[in-house]
């Protein structure tokens, strides 16, 4: 166990949080462990919806590294079950299902990604097909007996969409109530998950109590936003940076970011106290980005390799030449695609279709090594371009036909 106090602990555990609920709660978990010696068992679920675990996905994983280094016990729950029924959290239609085989595929992935930063003698991996898989069609109504249509509708997302008379699936409903009774089935004393993860959290609380268990604690973490700095880290919308891309890769995407986005993810993603971020604005943006990419990049890749990455991005700032590895976007052919609608769909790191504007009038755009300045140029002809995009963005974008 930690030789921290519950006290010393439980300030580890607020820093970037969004919502802990409660903490009165959790200092008595954490006081009741060291008194028993006896480590929390901490859920947090994930679904093998996609093969990749992305930098979203990590600062949960950072949390749950922080609880393992406090002596804590991780529940990986890995949802190969709820993954077929598909998480509606945040979906404003109804998530498309998977088939057995492509969750099987996706699951075996996640266990692999996970212990590049959770600690593996400090992890148990569990499925929650074992239980939920079990269950009769007898079993399954007296869980859905244990909610209520009004109660569902309350959330934001399912509100949104009844009011919007967008479908919500019956199985949908039934999702927060499988999820709350994996947490009742592994007696779970913590659950992570997003913010967005708040609703289907307290619904466990409420499960576990009428299997007369102890309400787990939830603990909320903020949303990271993708390389667009604007909408939530995905795959599905390609703004991610996942744990299993090359070094290069990772050190060039964060390099990409913007200046706003990049104190995000310090604050997110590393364990710099706020002095020691605090420190690194008052220096030069390019000069702590640097430091952040060697850093993200060094956790996931190690050292040697991030070393590498920095020589390898060095190189290519420098020499201003286009990079091999730069990243590659496909686009439909549109013989109405002007310049500015071409950056605005090719660009990682402009916010907005403004920021896209006023870096191509300030001459800050190249296709195929030639400056364009109007905004209204049509896209130059060719099924492949280079677009140099302000001083350290380089993107191929392939014109496929429609």
């Amino acid at each position: 166990m930690s030789f921290k106090s519950p006290n010393e602990q439980l300030e580890i555990i607020k820093r970037g949080t969004a919502e802990i609920i409660s903490e009165e709660e959790l200092l008595a978990k954490l006081k009741k462990s060291q008194e028993k010696n006896e480590p929390l068992r901490i859920k947090a679920g994930f679904d093998p919806t996609a093969p990749d675990l992305h930098l979203g996905h990590c600062v949960l994983l950072k949390k749950l590294r922080e609880f393992q280094n406090l002596g804590h016990t991780v529940l990986f729950l890995i949802g190969d079950f709820t993954a077929m029924i598909g998480d509606p959290s945040g979906r404003s239609e109804t998530r498309p299902p998977l088939t057995e085989a492509e969750v099987r595929q996706n699951a075996e992935t996640y266990e692999r990604q996970v212990f590049k930063i959770l600690d593996r003698e400090r992890t148990e991996v569990v499925f929650n097909n074992d239980w939920l898989g079990k269950m009769s069609a007898a079993d399954l109504i007296k869980l859905a007996s244990l909610g209520n249509v009004a109660r569902m509708l309350e959330r934001d997302d399912f509100e949104k969409r009844y009011k919007s008379e967008v479908s919500i699936s019956i199985n949908e409903f039934l999702y927060p109530l499988v999820q709350a009774y994996d947490s009742a089935q592994i007696k779970a004393d913590v659950e992570f998950g997003g913010t967005d993860q708040k609703f289907n959290i307290l619904l466990g609380r409420d499960v576990q109590r009428h299997f007369n268990q102890q309400p787990q604690i939830a603990i909320l973490l903020p949303i990271l936003e993708g390389l667009d700095g604007v909408r939530k880290m995905s795959k599905s919308l390609n703004n991610y940076i996942a744990v299993e891309d090359n070094a290069q890769d990772i050190f060039g995407k964060v390099m990409s970011v913007s200046d706003d986005l990049m104190w995000r993810y310090y604050e997110l993603l590393t364990y710099r106290s706020q002095d020691e971020i605090d420190g690194l604005k008052s220096g030069h943006p390019m000069d702590a980005k640097k430091a952040l990419a060697f850093e993200l990049t060094s956790w996931l890749q190690g050292e040697k390799e991030a070393s590498k990455a920095k020589e390898d991005f060095d190189t290519k700032f420098s020499s201003r030449e286009f990079p091999e590895d730069a990243r590659e976007v496909k686009l439909n052919k549109d013989e109405s695609r002007t310049v500015l609608d071409l950056v605005v769909e090719s660009s990682a790191s402009l916010k907005s279709r403004g920021e896209a504007k006023r870096l191509i009038l300030q001459g800050g755009l190249s296709i195929d090594g030639e400056k364009i300045s109007d905004i209204n140029k049509l896209t130059p002809e060719g099924e492949t371009l280079q677009l140099k995009i302000g001083k350290k963005e380089f993107v191929v974008v392939k014109i496929e036909a429609s």
